[in-house]
Protein backbone atom coordinates (compact mmCIF):
# COMPACT_ATOMS: atom_id res chain seq x y z
CA UNK A 1 0.00 0.00 0.00
CA UNK A 2 2.98 2.37 0.63
CA UNK A 3 4.17 1.63 -2.88
CA UNK A 4 0.93 2.21 -4.34
CA UNK A 5 0.49 5.73 -2.47
CA UNK A 6 4.12 6.55 -3.41
CA UNK A 7 3.67 6.07 -7.43
CA UNK A 8 0.44 8.01 -7.18
CA UNK A 9 2.38 10.69 -5.55
CA UNK A 10 4.83 10.63 -8.47
CA UNK A 11 2.52 10.42 -10.86
CA UNK A 12 0.56 13.58 -9.28
CA UNK A 13 3.96 15.82 -9.22
CA UNK A 14 4.77 14.28 -12.62
CA UNK A 15 1.30 15.52 -13.98
CA UNK A 16 1.66 19.33 -12.09
CA UNK A 17 5.65 19.90 -13.23
CA UNK A 18 4.80 18.49 -17.16
CA UNK A 19 1.92 20.91 -17.03
CA UNK A 20 3.56 24.16 -15.54
CA UNK A 21 6.18 23.49 -17.55
CA UNK A 22 4.33 22.90 -21.00
CA UNK A 23 2.10 25.83 -20.33
CA UNK A 24 3.63 28.29 -17.65
CA UNK A 25 2.64 31.24 -19.67
CA UNK A 26 -0.65 30.52 -19.80
CA UNK A 27 -1.00 29.48 -16.45
CA UNK A 28 0.88 32.76 -15.29
CA UNK A 29 -1.34 35.35 -17.42
CA UNK A 30 -5.09 32.90 -17.94
CA UNK A 31 -5.20 30.04 -15.78
CA UNK A 32 -8.88 29.92 -15.42
CA UNK A 33 -9.40 30.48 -19.31
CA UNK A 34 -6.42 28.13 -20.19
CA UNK A 35 -8.54 25.46 -17.52
CA UNK A 36 -12.25 26.51 -19.61
CA UNK A 37 -10.62 25.86 -22.94
CA UNK A 38 -9.30 22.10 -21.76
CA UNK A 39 -13.05 21.27 -21.60
CA UNK A 40 -13.29 22.64 -25.20
CA UNK A 41 -10.24 21.02 -26.18
CA UNK A 42 -10.46 18.02 -29.13
CA UNK A 43 -8.63 15.71 -27.17
CA UNK A 44 -9.61 16.89 -23.10
CA UNK A 45 -7.40 13.67 -21.76
CA UNK A 46 -4.20 14.44 -23.70
CA UNK A 47 -2.56 15.86 -20.00
CA UNK A 48 -3.38 12.30 -18.50
CA UNK A 49 -2.05 10.59 -21.38
CA UNK A 50 1.31 12.24 -22.02
CA UNK A 51 1.86 11.81 -18.39
CA UNK A 52 1.02 7.91 -18.70
CA UNK A 53 3.32 7.99 -21.23
CA UNK A 54 6.14 9.97 -19.30
CA UNK A 55 5.33 7.74 -16.35
CA UNK A 56 5.76 4.29 -18.32
CA UNK A 57 9.22 5.97 -19.45
CA UNK A 58 10.29 6.41 -16.38
CA UNK A 59 8.76 2.97 -14.89
CA UNK A 60 11.08 1.72 -18.15
CA UNK A 61 13.89 3.05 -17.07
CA UNK A 62 13.59 2.17 -13.23
CA UNK A 63 13.02 -1.16 -13.57
CA UNK A 64 16.08 -1.88 -16.18
CA UNK A 65 18.55 0.05 -13.51
CA UNK A 66 16.97 -2.30 -10.95
CA UNK A 67 17.51 -5.14 -12.95
CA UNK A 68 21.47 -3.86 -13.79
CA UNK A 69 21.93 -3.38 -10.15
CA UNK A 70 20.37 -6.74 -9.35
CA UNK A 71 23.00 -7.98 -11.96
CA UNK A 72 26.40 -6.56 -10.70
CA UNK A 73 25.40 -7.27 -6.78
CA UNK A 74 25.84 -10.70 -7.86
Amino acid sequence: MINLKKEVLVFIVLFIVSSIIVHLDTWLSTPLIHLQDLFSHPMPYHPLLYVFLIYMVIVILRTVLSLIIKLFKK
